[in-house]
């Protein structure tokens, strides 16, 4: 069969890597891909990975190519074609696509909607509210002691959630997020949540419209810097598995929130069918939602996938044609632990085309697997092309092993400027 799979990131790296495993898979592009994307090849022929150069929100053009290639199955990757409604375009012309479509899309596009339908369907979640205009945001930010987060409406690459510590930091949040418009359009509302207490952790689930499989934990590291200081970026590295839940409280976790979420869908005509990735903080009242995703996470994808076993072209036809009931996913008993190389000043401003140096070293470490998140070829050589660069993927037979693994990785590789976290999985010990 042949494959399209949007977008240019870690995770649509390890997306295509995974796939590309599939004896399924006869032809593979990738819209717009990376550099690393291009060197991946086929299980099935050898051959390689295409990219393609149409930019993952391109609707219109996407489609011509998927018609023009007789694409058998598309999947996507990002967030901005699921909520710009790609699924619903693809499937009016007859084509095959996995992803979820634009209503359920609304999940992660929209913050207010998420809220209020976790408080319509009891799934546990943060006390929050929602407003429309900065005066009665700061106010309700005063009701929580000014101890919230303040959360932009819409999409702002995961960087539209400002966490503030008292009344003058909340009041600076809604105003960075309403009156300067710091996110655009994605501002124009805002949700205001108490501030939890806690562990963080990622979950994922398959689904289908019907039946939800829950993925392993996992647990990413959003702040730019070690010990959890610095800004908020999307991501510099992640671990899997957590010790923080155990396989019981883990089904417990997924049937207090999944079976009311699935059963919400059904009650609201949402059709889901794709990745649903909460954030949830372990809680001293047990596991509560921070927010949804409606796609996989980046980096928590470069863990899942180097764990799982199973055929993953099957698993997304499943979800697609509403089969999953019938698959199981099969885990490997090994940890997987990713270090995101991110370029200097990121998440801030960041310089572009920096020269990456020792990546054939790195590949040939055991079990280590180097994801490209940012880069581009340029002269014959490989080289920086956004904030977050690499995602430097080692496995182990726990946690400490593939730890150790992938910081050998990430020392065999250098560019200008690079930085990392030196904590990712640390608080796992």
């Amino acid at each position: 069969m042949k494959l399209l799979v949007i977008g240019s990131g870690g995770r649509e790296h390890a997306l295509v890597w995974k796939l590309a495993q599939s004896p399924h898979v006869t032809q593979m592009w990738c819209a717009p891909g990376n550099a690393g994307i291009a060197l991946e090849r086929l299980a099935k022929n050898g051959a390689l990975v295409e990219n393609v150069n149409i930019a993952a929100d391109d609707l219109p053009k996407l489609l011509v190519f998927a018609q023009e290639k007789k694409v058998d199955f598309t999947v996507v990757g990002p967030d901005n074609p699921l909520a710009l409604g790609i699924v619903d375009l693809f499937q009016k012309h007859g084509l095959k696509i996995w992803g979820v479509n634009q209503k359920a899309a609304q999940f992660e596009s929209s913050k207010v909607f998420s809220q209020q339908f976790m408080e319509k369907y009891g799934i546990p979640t943060a006390s929050a509210g929602t407003f429309s205009e900065a005066g009665p945001a700061k106010a309700f930010c005063a009701t929580l002691g000014g101890k919230c987060v303040v959360k932009a409406d819409g999409l702002a690459l995961g960087k539209g959630v400002l966490i503030c510590h008292n009344q003058a930091e909340a009041e600076k949040a809604v105003d960075e997020i309403m009156v300067s418009k710091a996110f655009g359009a994605a501002g124009a509302n805002v949700v205001i949540q108490e501030f939890l207490e806690g562990i963080e952790v990622s979950l994922h689930a398959l689904c289908d419209g019907k039946t939800a499989k829950i993925f392993p934990t996992s647990q990413d590291h959003k702040r730019a810097l070690d010990n959890d200081e610095g800004l908020n970026t999307g991501g510099m590295g992640t671990y899997s598995p957590t010790p923080f839940l155990n396989d019981t409280q883990l089904a417990e976790t997924a049937r207090r929130v999944l079976e009311p979420f699935m059963r919400g869908c059904v009650a609201e005509g949402i059709d889901y069918r794709g990745l649903l990735y909460p954030g949830v903080m372990l809680t001293k009242n047990g596991p509560k939602i921070l927010e949804f995703n409606a796609r996989f996470g980046d980096p928590e994808t470069q863990v899942y996938l180097t764990r799982l076993e199973s055929d993953l072209v099957e698993l997304l036809e499943a979800s697609a044609s509403g089969t999953l009931a019938k698959h199981k996913l099969k885990w490997s008993p090994l940890a997987s632990v990713c270090v995101v190389m991110a370029s200097g000043g990121y998440p801030g401003n960041y310089a572009k085309g920096k020269p990456i140096l020792g990546l054939a070293q790195a590949a040939m470490l055991p079990n280590v697997k180097v994801f490209h998140a940012g880069t581009a070829l340029k002269d014959g050589q490989i080289v920086t092309n956004a904030g977050r660069v690499l995602g430097v993927t080692a496995m182990g037979k726990d946690l400490s092993a593939a730890q150790a693994a992938a910081y050998a990785a990430v020392e065999a590789i250098t560019f200008e400027g690079a930085q990392f976290r030196h904590d990712i999985a640390a608080k796992a010990f």
